[in-house]
């Protein structure tokens, strides 16, 4: 564990402690901050020359300032030698733009991948992509975690699940079915599907359910990520009309933007399940949200990436 070095920017700086602290490694030193302009700066206070170096750094809001800083970051392992670079992306902003859905439009997702590769990141390490194939728009090994295990080990330890015939798991959209099928697997019960129809980015309407029945039942929701929670509290809605006893929900990455705490504390769902891919800030904080770290899991594939060893044998 001598070459390896795990290194934070400013996103995600308390989920990189607990790495370290599972790893059982001091964090890297580096100094990060931004000049009068607003221009980011960057210096690596030990030496990294020929090291196997690890970067946390979520895109998460803001995208940008974040993005640009690992950017940076990575300039600056490479100006400085290290032999391997790494970027742990626990969450990837822009991955919603992944096609082409209309004419004129670019493909953000793609765009960003180019700007890590050519910055000089020689691997990445990211968690439940909005959609898989997001790992060919990189020209380097891209290694692909589920923040599964996390959210079944939870609601397994608290006895929700005790009665697999009262449990019926929820795809809130015909989209993460299989993410659906995963949950249904570890945590039994019956799958049901609601039919979302989406009129713009921020609106959606959700018309039918598909099998079930949830009336009387206890309801889990399982998606990736939870941004303006337009989608998962108009999906508890009608999930609480159709008869549903309890609702609960969870998602990898608590995104958490405009409306969303709003709209979560009005919405009848009993409890959202989040991890700390992204950090929960105390105005993004609700008594209704609980969060799991991913640290432990994140933890064991830079082991294993380290070590030359195999990640899918994690899952």
């Amino acid at each position: 564990m001598r070459e390896m070095k795990i290194f934070s920017g400013r996103a995600n700086p308390e989920l990189t402690r607990r790495i370290c602290d599972y790893l059982d490694i001091p964090q890297g030193r580096i100094s990060i901050g931004n000049f009068p302009d607003g221009e980011i700066r960057c210096k690596i206070d030990e030496d990294v020359r020929g090291r196997d170096v690890f970067l946390v750094q979520p895109t998460c809001p803001p995208v940008n300032e974040n993005l640009m800083e690992l950017l940076i970051m990575i300039d600056s392992f490479v100006r400085a030698s290290a032999e391997r670079i790494t970027a742990v992306l626990p969450y990837y902003g822009y991955a919603r733009q992944d096609r082409k859905d209309e004419g004129r439009v670019p493909i953000t997702a793609k765009l960003v991948a180019n700007l890590i590769t050519r910055a000089g990141a020689d691997r990445a390490l990211t968690m439940d992509l909005h959609a898989y194939q997001l790992q060919g728009f990189f020209d380097i090994p891209v290694d692909h975690l589920f923040a599964a295990p996390v959210l079944i080990n939870y609601f397994l330890e608290s006895g929700v699940t005790a009665k697999p015939d009262d449990l019926v798991i929820v795809s809130p959209d015909e989209g993460s079915i299989k993410r659906a099928l995963v949950f249904k697997e570890r945590l039994g019960g019956r799958l049901a599907i609601v039919d979302k129809r989406r009129s713009d980015a921020e609106h959606t309407k959700q018309e039918n359910i598909i099998g079930g029945p949830v009336a009387g039942k206890i309801v889990m929701m399982f998606d990736d990520m939870i941004s303006t929670a337009s989608s998962i509290c108009g999906a508890a809605k009608r999930l609480k009309e159709a008869g549903a006893r309890k609702v609960y929900v969870g998602a990898t990455h608590g995104v958490l933007c405009g409306p969303a705490i709003a709209r979560i504390s009005e919405a009848p769902i009993d409890e959202v399940v989040l991890t700390d891919t992204i950090p929960l800030t105390p105005e993004r904080s609700h008594a209704k949200i609980k969060v799991q770290s991913v640290a432990p899991l994140l933890g064991e594939a830079i082991k294993r990436i380290h070590r030359e060893e195999s990640v899918s044998e994690l899952f």
